[in-house]
């Protein structure tokens, strides 16, 4: 191997899974080295980042990025993540499919719903954070999937949700109104969504 092992990890953005670190010749030994040199630092089980590199702005969501692809950020952490809550999260709320296998991560702790596939699907957006794509739901699909758990997290945090989400972003009743329908949801949002108008 020609290239330097912290050169490979440069050019894929500072960051590397151990399997993709190994595809470019990076081995097991090199990766626990670079660790033990404090060169690295492992960002959780199998993921791996330079540590010259600014301070990661969210480690948990990038945490969940990086070792579950398919996992949909969702809920109370979106929310967050939307600034659309004064709520803080004590766990990373996911999404999966409804078949999939639940992941589980010893830090940060994880809160896994299981979603029916086109509830799982509709709404995804792709984010950036520090260099890592993560799946989180937009804003009009978090507040519908707000109100379909709204027993789970508490019908005042969804309110507030809505309260804040019509202050802070552009109000797309379209939006909210065809993921309520999704999310079978619609009867108990509308009232709510017209008090807002």
């Amino acid at each position: 191997m020609n290239e330097k092992p912290e050169d490979i990890f440069r050019s894929c953005g500072g960051i590397l899974r151990m399997s993709e670190a190994i595809e470019r010749g990076i081995t097991r030994y090199m990766l626990y080295s670079l660790r033990d040199k404090g060169l690295i630092e492992q960002l959780s089980r199998g993921a791996y980042r330079l540590v010259e590199l600014p301070p990661i702005s969210n480690p948990d969501l990038v945490t969940v990025g990086l070792r579950f692809p398919n996992a949909v950020i969702c809920l109370v952490s979106a929310l967050a993540y939307h600034e659309i809550t004064t709520q803080v999260p004590h766990a990373v709320s996911v999404a999966v499919p409804r078949k999939s296998r639940l992941p589980s991560l010893d830090y940060p702790p994880l809160l896994v719903h299981r979603f029916s596939d086109q509830a799982y699907r509709t709404g995804i957006e792709k984010h950036q954070i520090d260099g890592i794509s993560v799946k989180i739901y937009g804003p009009e699909k978090t507040l519908a999937d707000c109100f379909k758990f709204r027993n789970k997290i508490g019908m005042d945090v969804v309110l507030e949700a809505l309260k804040l989400y019509k202050a802070r972003k552009k109000f797309n009743l379209e939006a909210l109104l065809n993921h309520s329908k999704t999310c079978r949801v619609e009867k108990v949002m509308r009232p709510y969504l017209e008090a807002s108008l």
